[in-house]
């Protein structure tokens, strides 16, 4: 296997905050591999691990919520990204609201949008959910900064990838 680390060490994406409900329960994960795909018509691919709670939520879902947190919203990154659904209710204590089909989306997230499912790709251990957005909401400008992924460096995730 080729060692790419030269590279991917370089790399300081957004993060992202994907959420999904089926049969009424919600889940959401801390998201490091996202990217718009396509400009007209608008979509977008979040990666979830095969071992997350949310993917196997997300499996039952006609829709995902993405989020965009602040620089300063490491704690609400690190109930996502640090916590394991299979063990805790991340919703419990946090603002959110349900959105189109149940959709989780929190409402403190300086931008969110959900989006319908289009189709799901395996790509090794996780798997891509090609998204058309269907709804969507973000605080007015002017724009904060955005969570990062070295701003989220020191998290511990909730379990391996």
């Amino acid at each position: 296997m080729v060692d790419v680390d030269g590279f991917t060490d370089r790399l300081d994406y957004p993060m992202y905050v994907v959420t999904a409900a089926a049969d009424g329960v919600p889940a959401g994960c801390l998201v490091g591999f996202a990217s718009q795909c396509s400009l007209d018509p608008p979509r977008f691919v979040v990666w979830l691990s095969r071992a997350n709670h949310t993917y196997r939520v997300a499996q039952g879902s006609a829709l995902l919520g993405v989020h965009l947190l602040g620089r300063e919203q490491h704690q609400l990154a690190r109930l996502f990204g640090g916590e394991c659904g299979d063990r805790v209710d991340k919703f419990a204590d946090i603002p959110w609201e349900p959105r189109t089909g149940g959709t989780p989306v929190l409402t403190d997230s300086c931008a969110w949008w959900v989006g319908k499912v289009e189709r799901r790709a395996d790509w090794g251990d996780h798997v891509g959910f090609h998204l058309t957005p269907v709804e969507a909401g973000a605080d007015p400008p002017p724009h904060q900064e955005l969570l990062r992924l070295s701003d989220v460096a020191d998290l511990t995730p909730g379990h391996p990838a």
